[in-house]
């Protein structure tokens, strides 16, 4: 007997085969003897869809406006699936993330949960039905607006029900087997890891590894949330993200409890080609000019990845300042720094969006030498160029040209010899 948050992706719910499916593995766990309170997500590729038809009226679209339309999506996804759990024989309703009580704060399109209020789901679960929440989506406690939570939100939202709800355990149902060491799209010799920790799922997250979102992962770190990361389309185990280090039983004393061992030297290999890099060109080489910088670009709202600054060329008294952020956040950053030029000082500005991030996890390398001359020797066998290097204690990141990022990510799997035999099944979804 538990309380069990699942939360389903859209190529989980893509169509009506789909949604049958998943209301028999939902309604299986009911009937069981557990709680369970389902997040979904918008079918298949429904916001992506949405997205490109508010384009089409408008390239600028009102941000309210489009938070409304978004959370269409959830709420067609959340309705037909508590259809075809009731179909079961299992009783089931329907939430909004309103009515659920996810409050946020007002910023749109990009909110973050505030507070969860779950009422209405304890009462629905103590009466024995299955909850079904619209994820990706809130309500501001001062206006009462509707607020979508960007990309990855339903994460997020199944994360924080499962925190205010005390759940055991909160489950992320999606199109592979679980975590693996690099995205089985690219790399199908990828290994599944059986269980990592939250600091290098952040990592990975951070990094680009669309498995889980960030923020799903920052709010089962503060509230100690189990997060087990399964597919909808297998009976695999799947990954358990915890803070727990790996476990193994000593093989000099098996029939003893099991012991905390080291984790392995590297847990995976992570890109993303969702960033650009900006570079200000002929930045005065003064203290605060850099300090200026970023506060405009905070301004603009844009979230900062890494940051390169060059040696000042002593004749002129001038640098360059390289750094990475969303893609998105290109444009907007670019016109905001564009606006102080001569109030600063810098020459010009270069946007390239046509970069690729690679990074390399594992809590064990910060205490194993020749980690960073194995990753670019690699890279210097593959012939691929590096532009920035970041680091971290378990993280290295590099970035290099978009089109040689996939070479990229499978030299360095190879390298540090995660490749497996058996190749990673993806069951569902467009990867779009």
């Amino acid at each position: 007997m538990a309380l069990i948050v699942q939360k389903y992706g859209g190529s989980s719910v893509a169509d009506a085969e789909s949604i049958k499916r998943v209301a028999k593995r939902i309604s299986e766990a009911r009937k069981a003897g557990h709680d369970v309170v389902v997040v979904v997500s918008a079918m298949g590729d429904t916001t992506d869809e949405l997205i490109d038809l508010a384009r089409q009226i408008t390239p600028i679209p009102p941000s309210r406006e489009m938070d409304i339309l978004l959370t269409a999506g959830e709420r067609i996804s959340m309705s037909l699936l508590a259809m075809a759990i009731n179909n079961l024989g299992v009783k089931a309703k329907s939430f909004t993330g309103q009515q659920a009580g996810v409050i946020t704060d007002a910023v749109h399109g990009k909110a973050r949960i505030v507070d969860v209020v779950p009422g209405r789901i304890r009462e629905t679960i103590e009466k024995g039905s299955v909850a079904i929440v619209a994820g990706f989506q809130g309500v501001t406690q001062s206006t009462n607006d509707v607020t979508t939570l960007g990309r990855g939100g339903s994460d997020t939202t199944a994360v924080a029900l499962a925190a205010g709800l005390g759940a055991d355990v909160c489950e992320i149902y999606t199109d592979v087997d679980g975590v693996f060491t690099a995205d089985p799209r690219i790399v199908p010799s990828a290994r599944k890891i059986d269980r990592i920790t939250y600091e290098e799922m952040l990592e990975m997250a951070a990094s680009g590894a669309k498995i889980l979102a960030l923020r799903c992962v920052e709010y089962a770190r503060r509230y100690d949330v189990p997060v087990h990361v399964r597919s909808s389309f297998s009976g695999a185990p799947g990954t358990l993200v915890t803070n727990t280090p790996v476990a193994v039983v000593d093989a000099a004393a098996p029939n003893e409890e099991e012991v905390v061992m080291e984790a392995p030297i590297i847990s995976g290999v992570a890109h993303d080609r969702s960033e650009a890099k900006i570079t200000v060109v002929g930045v005065p080489d003064v203290p605060g000019t850099a300090a200026r910088i970023f506060e405009v670009v905070a301004g603009a709202g844009a979230n900062i990845d890494m940051i390169v600054q060059n040696i000042s060329v002593a004749s002129t008294g001038r640098t360059d300042i390289s750094f990475t952020l969303p893609e998105e956040d290109g444009p907007i950053a670019t016109t905001a720094l564009n606006a102080v030029r001569e109030a600063i000082g810098f020459e010009s500005i270069q946007l390239d969006d046509q970069i690729g991030k690679l990074s390399l996890i594992g809590a064990g390398m910060k205490s194993h030498p020749g980690v960073s001359a194995k990753l670019f020797g690699a890279l210097r066998d593959a012939g691929v160029n590096i532009e920035m290097i970041s680091t971290s204690e378990i993280r290295i990141s590099v970035v290099t040209r978009e089109d040689n990022l996939d070479a990229a990510v499978r030299a360095v799997h190879t390298a540090f010899e995660l490749d497996t035999e058996a190749e990673a099944v993806v069951y569902g979804g467009t990867g779009r």
